[in-house]
């Protein structure tokens, strides 16, 4: 029911919305003022500063240009409009020091932007008395100081003009000598334009095609499928507690659940999703997610596609078997699904049991449908996706070691461990899956007992166990018989786990990689480096 007076218009309520309505018209009126301001106040600065600026920018480009005669015996060569005019003169810059041989985290493009917001903040408002200004009008000051540093600029490039032809007049007074730049450009200039006519584009082979049959083609070969609709949030998991610990001890544990959905935002969501962040975000083509059945690859892969609204394509060796046979037709697909891909993007390519496609030894049993069949094509595909493509091909297996390696890590730049769940993801998976599939939990369901209880088992394990208990009619028995911890014990018990050899063994394979080995040195990479200096001083 409606609390009492909800349907009464009170006094207050009157006349909180006539101040709401009035904060609207004075926003509109400041903006409305702001930028008018900016305009006039510019205006007003040029007819009162503007020759000042002129006068102390010529006579500092004067002041270099004695000083470079008296160093160097010479006068300098001013520089291009390109590079920043007399501006590139007076800016602060440092040498880029050499990077050490070993790996070290490349800097996030991201954080400048941040600094400078920070530093702002610090600089202009944090410190800034606003008692004068009640109404919130804009501050003239303020956008004194911006329009001084554009008008600056803009007056430099008129001085550059000046100053260039005055230093032209200087260097025929003085030294007598007359560059000739021009010329040496213009013949580079030719040389590379021979260059670019010896490059040939691409042939499409679908050019007398539409994006709308194209996609239509794929849709009925099953190519390009319907994405279930999974939010990364439902991938359900906890921090490792004890990895820091472990890592203390020397051993390298195995990442938890929340590290893998971390990953999977930063190298999946983010930069398909937002074009500014793929822009600035490392350039991540190709990922692959490893690990045993049932640990909830296939949904992370459908949670990216929900989450970025991409296109979903099917490339698995299972899916293509029988599908444009021959070289040619092979050609043809993958033609047509990276230009659908590319013209729709953000788009997904998915290969399930990824592994198939670069096995070591093809099973006789998997002769007929021909699984390595895109092998020699994906490395050429990689090449041909441009930076500003939004395509992430993403491959899941649950038997890594049965590829070959090498060409098996040249296709995926990522590789992400995704692990059986350990006692903190297992407890909040049991209370969550449980809630979700109706069941209510009490005091009789001990759940802390049951997820210690199911070590080893994953989550597609503990889905099925909860949907198997919870019938419709366990549901409506839970008032008079609540839920206990061994009925889903007794039907657990008759699943397979993932055992620890079974975990050990993706960590194996795992340190054999091009990105273990890499991360093996970053970790042990102190230690190793003080024993090689140890021996030097020995010797």
């Amino acid at each position: 029911n409606p609390p009492p007076l909800f349907n009464e218009v009170s006094a207050t309520v009157i006349q909180a919305e006539k101040v709401d309505r009035l904060r609207n018209e004075v926003q509109t009126k400041h903006e409305e003022d702001y930028r008018e301001a900016l305009v006039t106040i510019k205006n007003d600065l040029k007819l009162i500063e503007g020759l000042d600026i002129k006068e102390n920018l010529q006579d500092q480009i004067r002041h270099w240009f004695i000083e470079c005669r008296n160093l160097t015996g010479t006068f300098p060569d001013y520089p291009d409009i390109e590079e920043g005019g007399s501006a590139i003169i007076f800016s602060n810059k440092t040498i880029q020091q050499e990077e050490d041989e070993k790996w070290k985290m490349s800097p996030s493009l991201f954080l400048p932007a941040m600094k400078e917001g920070c530093n702002a903040y610090k600089e202009i408002w944090m410190n800034k008395d606003e008692s004068w200004n009640f109404s919130q009008d804009f501050d003239p000051e303020l956008i004194k100081e911006e329009k001084r540093k554009e008008l600056e600029s803009e007056i430099r490039v008129q001085v550059d003009e000046l100053m260039r032809q005055e230093l032209k007049n200087l260097k025929l007074a003085v030294d007598r000598e007359r560059e000739h730049p021009a010329k040496a450009g213009k013949k580079k200039k030719k040389k590379g334009k021979k260059k670019e006519k010896k490059t040939k584009k691409d042939k499409d082979l679908t050019a007398d095609r539409t994006i709308e049959s194209l996609y239509k083609e794929l849709v009925e070969e099953g190519l390009l499928i319907q994405a279930l609709k999974v939010n990364l949030s439902d991938y359900i998991g906890e921090y490792s507690y004890l990895g820091t610990t472990l890592r203390q001890v020397s051993i390298e544990p195995m990442p938890s659940l929340l590290d893998v959905r971390q990953l999977i935002t930063l190298y999946g969501i983010w930069p398909l999703g937002s074009a500014a962040v793929h822009e600035k975000a490392p350039l991540v083509k190709s990922l692959l997610l490893a690990g045993p059945s049932g640990v909830g690859k296939k949904m992370l892969v459908h949670a990216i596609c929900t989450e970025t609204g991409a296109n979903l394509f099917n490339l698995s060796s299972s899916n293509i078997a029988g599908k444009y046979p021959g070289k040619n037709g092979l050609q043809m697909m993958l033609h047509a699904v990276f230009k659908v891909a590319r013209q729709l993007q953000p788009s997904v390519v998915w290969i399930e049991d990824t592994e198939k496609t670069f096995y070591k030894k093809v099973p006789n049993a998997e002769k007929t449908n021909e699984p390595k069949r895109l092998k020699r094509h994906l490395p050429q595909i990689l090449k041909l996706l441009k930076p500003d493509d939004r395509i992430l091909i993403v491959g899941t297996t649950r038997r890594p070691f049965d590829a070959e390696l090498q060409s098996f890590c040249k296709v995926y730049q990522k590789i992400i461990l995704v692990p059986r769940p350990d006692y903190a993801s297992r407890y909040v998976l049991w209370k969550q899956i449980i809630e979700r599939n109706g069941g209510v939990l009490t005091s009789a369901l001990n759940v802390s007992c049951l997820a210690k209880v199911t070590d080893g088992f994953t989550q597609g394990h503990i889905v099925k166990v909860v949907k198997a208990v919870l019938t419709d009619q366990r549901i409506r028995r839970q008032i008079h018989k609540p839920l206990t911890a061994v009925e889903f014990i007794t039907t657990i018990t008759s699943m397979n786990p993932v055992y620890k050899e079974e975990e050990e063994s993706f960590k194996n394979w795992y340190a054999k990689t091009p990105l273990g080995k890499k991360r093996a040195l970053a970790i042990t990479g102190g230690s190793t480096e003080k024993a090689k200096d140890k021996g030097k001083r020995k010797e």
